[in-house]
């Protein structure tokens, strides 16, 4: 008699994300779930004690998941999803591409440009011939653990492949909605880290919730002008990755990019064009203010987009007037 297997789940990074996305997949008791990581002593700490004892050490994880530094686990892998820095995530990939199955899915869930700036999932569509995705959606590591329903959307060209998904997080926390648009996620979960860093200016500012929404009203306005510059789909704004992840990363203190723009605000960073600062934000800041001045996009950038503009002279230029940036993005029209 033939015995089916469970399909095997490889996630590949088990920072803080990646623990707590293969945690909640767990509870799928259809499917086996492992943690690949290069980090000996996470992997020893969960499967002897069930804790991440480097990114969450007080808290337990479940008795099904277990972690391994092996990547011949990938071998018989039916979905690896990418949950290491994207700064890394290519090199990191090419070390794994010799045990990746020619038939598994592939998932990115990194967020931020890769080696070269380039866009993860193109590059994963340009070099393996395997079915491609991306999941990107509103949420934090520590509430995905804690088993708070979270909002991910799934992007691949192939509709199948979100069936696929929704199997997979049957059971779980993790509530899923489509697109085919794999660009225009990959770009609002890009974006999304440049404009928390205006909200969180602003509300370093005013405690004002009329200020906060005058602000962020601009800059949706803004990002969904940006998205389709650089050939994203309109619609794509208003799914998890979009509407829900901006609001998430700009208004939760939680936030890194936020937090980061409190504290310039605030002025607890005084040198704020130091190339030691070096937040996800601030580099895709630069790498879109560069794309949108040498590729010519629009005819005007610095008008068609002032306040991604306004926020590249604050970064990165040492004569602004700080005390002027506030003024300067409230008046955009």
């Amino acid at each position: 008699m033939l015995i089916s297997r469970k399909p095997l789940l490889i996630v590949a990074g088990a920072g803080a994300f990646g623990t707590a996305l293969a945690n909640s997949l767990c509870k799928n008791p259809d499917i086996v779930v492992r943690l690949l990581s290069v980090e000996q002593e996470v992997v020893e700490s969960i499967n002897r004690n069930r804790i991440n004892s480097v990114y969450f050490p007080n808290i337990q994880l479940l008795k099904q998941l277990k972690a391994t530094t092996n990547n011949r686990i990938l071998e018989k892998a039916d979905a690896v999803f990418l949950a290491v820095p994207s700064s890394v995530l290519i090199s990191y990939l090419n070390t794994l591409r010799p045990f990746i199955p020619a038939d598994a899915l592939i998932i990115n869930l990194a967020k931020g440009f890769g080696e070269n700036n380039v866009i993860i999932s193109q590059y994963l569509e340009e070099n393996f011939s395997n079915p491609t995705g991306t999941m990107k959606g509103a949420s934090f590591a520590i509430e995905v653990l804690n088993n708070m329903p979270t909002g991910y959307t799934f992007a691949s060209k192939n509709p199948e492949c979100f069936d696929i998904m929704k199997q997979y997080a049957k059971g779980t926390n993790i509530h899923l909605d489509y697109s085919d648009d794999i660009l225009g996620v990959e770009l609002l979960s890009i974006l999304k880290n440049i404009y928390a860093i205006i909200i969180g200016i602003v509300d370093a500012h005013f405690a004002s919730a009329n200020t906060r929404f005058l602000v962020s009203t601009k800059v949706f306005n803004e990002l969904r002008k940006t998205l389709l510059t650089f050939g994203g789909n309109s619609e794509t704004i208003f799914k998890y990755c979009g509407y829900g992840d901006f609001n998430l990363t700009s208004l939760n203190d939680l936030s890194r990019n936020r937090t980061m723009g409190l504290f310039i605000g605030k002025g607890f960073i005084k040198n704020i064009t130091s190339d030691k600062i070096t937040l996800e934000g601030k580099r895709s800041l630069n790498i879109f203010y560069d794309k949108l001045k040498e590729e010519k996009l629009v005819a005007h950038p610095e008008i068609e987009f002032p306040i991604m503009f306004e926020l590249y002279k604050l970064m990165n230029k040492e004569e602004y007037d700080q005390r002027k940036f506030i003024y300067n993005i409230v008046n955009v029209y």
